[in-house]
């Protein structure tokens, strides 16, 4: 008798487990021309931004990134929305790097709603000692490096959302060395 409860106890169990999955949508999941129709990005910018930054012994390491806001244009909310974006040389076969991240979770983005700015970094990019030197380098000047970016939400697969050029803009400002005070402009006395 004992066996019979414990089993009975197992089903019933799994019904509610069943039952709290599928009332709260964990088991949905998208088509690609649902995902597809669902979200537009905004805001779309490519840029380099800092990866480390060291003044001594002095180092830097920028890297591209893109950054972009994801819209809500379906009737339905999204939900757990991740994003993928493969950085690569041009003519390159092998990705210089790759960003990811969960967009949107925990709460969904609900019809008509943006989310804030998202950046999505690459992990390897250019390195040199500070920024007039990566400004400079050859290497940084003469590569173009593109970015494809992938978007996937509930069960679906993931689906191709574009291609961008990353720019030349660098979004990062050297810090003012330590210990050094601003000249101050001498005023000349009138008399």
């Amino acid at each position: 008798m004992k066996n019979f409860s414990f089993i009975l106890a197992i089903i019933i169990l799994g019904i509610i487990v069943a039952a709290v999955a599928h009332f709260t949508g964990l088991w949905e999941t998208m088509s690609h021309e649902d995902l597809e129709g669902s979200f537009e990005l905004l805001d779309i910018e490519t840029k380099w931004v800092e990866k480390i930054y060291q003044p001594w012994p002095p180092r830097l390491v920028l890297v591209p990134a893109i950054s972009f806001k994801i819209k809500n244009i379906s009737e339905k909310p999204l939900k757990y929305f991740y994003v993928n974006a493969n950085f690569k040389f041009r003519d390159d076969v092998a990705n210089l790097g790759d960003g990811f991240i969960e967009a949107i979770r925990g709460k969904p983005l609900m019809p008509g709603e943006t989310t804030e700015p998202i950046l999505l970094k690459s992990t390897f990019g250019v390195d040199g000692q500070n920024l007039e030197q990566i400004r400079n380098n050859p290497f940084f000047l003469s590569k173009i490096v593109d970015v494809k970016m992938f978007a996937k939400s509930q069960g679906s697969q993931y689906i191709p959302v574009g291609e961008w050029e990353v720019s030349k803009n660098i979004d990062f400002k050297e810090p003012e060395p330590f210990g050094e005070k601003p000249e101050k402009k001498k005023t000349e006395d009138k008399n």
